[in-house]
């Protein structure tokens, strides 16, 4: 009777260990794996793109931006290389009279060529699923000719819109002031004090993550820095500026409103002045306000927490428009450009004398051509 006793404890603790087992087997199945967090990368400024890595759901764009950005970058390259390589081309034929308007431009369209030369590698950069492969000192020089071009485009445009408007309302007082030697004088106080600003920019370079090299990333633990440098470049770089455009363009219109009968040169002299303010009002407007809106947003409302991809996507798209300025500041030359029109029209027919031989295709010379006749 023991013995059968002694066989029915054994029997019932094998029943239990095999109960245990199987209860731990579950257990390991149900619990759940741990994932690497995903990573949401979206342009951020002022010094690049701005890393967030974020666990608690996929947020990332880099879909959106292998998409997005080659197409737009290689369009930007394509006419604005085309349009200001033209334009300073154009500028520096050899003419009866030379302005300080025309040297404000020269500078504009030199700052705009040079950042178009930047955009092949943002292309590549991208169309590799954001790995860099250019070496540690270009990758700095991208950030910081995005910023030396974006805002040595808005300082150019608003002088140029001052000095437009000085020569109108006070033409013979301030000759002096407008002459061409203090146009370049002024234009190199903006080139370095722009470069001299941006120098932060060049402490960033290239970073191995795994098996790739990223470019133009931040790191999130410098949220703080990235704030104070966005506050200082919208006072400085953008809300400045813009005020000093919005007012000159209120000061010619009541020029204008109080000159009854003009004579022709100072009505000419008005349309020129008001065609540049409201061209460099519109470039403003597309390109630079709504980057420096979204951009500020988007850092007021970072958490590493939480995941805004539509306000990613916005800020990116931004970006690109901010880029664009110099696909637009070409049609600022040729509609307010201080005879910029007879050097056109004296570029084309050195072109068309040379039959073929030409700094851009015969097809563009033939087309501009056509269009200065109308």
């Amino acid at each position: 009777m023991s013995k059968l006793n002694h066989l029915e404890e054994e029997d019932k603790r094998d029943r239990g260990d095999r109960a245990n087992a199987a209860e731990r087997k579950l257990s390991m199945e149900r619990k759940p794996v741990s994932l690497p967090p995903s990573v949401s990368i979206s342009e951020m400024e002022p010094n690049g793109n701005f890393s967030n890595h974020n666990s608690s759901r996929n947020c990332t764009i880099e879909t959106f931006k292998r998409e997005f950005y080659p197409t737009v970058y290689l369009i930007i390259f394509i006419w604005g290389a085309l349009g200001n390589g033209f334009s300073i081309y154009v500028f520096l034929q050899p003419y009866k009279k030379s302005t300080s308007v025309n040297v404000f431009m020269l500078n504009l369209a030199i700052s705009d060529l040079l950042f178009t030369t930047t955009l092949p590698f943002r292309v590549d950069y991208y169309l590799r699923g954001s790995n860099w492969i250019f070496g540690d000192l270009t990758c700095r020089i991208m950030s910081f000719s995005l910023y030396v071009n974006m805002y040595s485009s808005i300082y150019f445009l608003t002088v140029l819109s001052v000095v437009r408007f000085l020569a109108t309302v006070h033409p013979f007082r301030l000759l002096h002031a407008t002459s061409v030697k203090n146009a370049w004088i002024l234009c190199g106080v903006v080139w370095i004090f722009i470069m001299a600003s941006s120098t932060v920019l060049l402490k960033t370079g290239s970073e191995l993550k795994g098996n790739v090299t990223l470019c133009l990333e931040l790191n999130p633990n410098k949220v703080i820095k990235l704030k104070t440098m966005n506050h200082i470049a919208l006072v400085v770089g953008f809300l400045l500026p813009f005020c000093t455009l919005s007012i000159c363009y209120l000061l010619i219109i009541r020029a204008l409103l109080k000159a009854e009968v003009p004579e022709t040169g100072l009505r000419l002299s008005h349309r020129k002045a008001l065609t540049t303010i409201i061209i460099a009002l519109i470039i403003f407007l597309l390109c630079f306000l709504p980057y420096h809106i979204l951009r500020t947003l988007h850092l007021v409302e970072w958490n590493v927490d939480r995941c805004k991809e539509s306000l990613h996507k916005a800020v990116a798209i931004t970006l690109a428009l901010a880029a664009a300025n110099s696909c637009f500041n070409p049609l600022l030359y040729y509609f307010a450009g201080e005879n910029f029109k007879d050097r056109l029209k004296s570029a084309l027919r050195k072109c068309h004398s040379q039959q073929t031989k030409c700094s851009f295709p015969v097809c563009v010379c033939v087309w501009l051509q056509k269009e200065t006749r109308v």
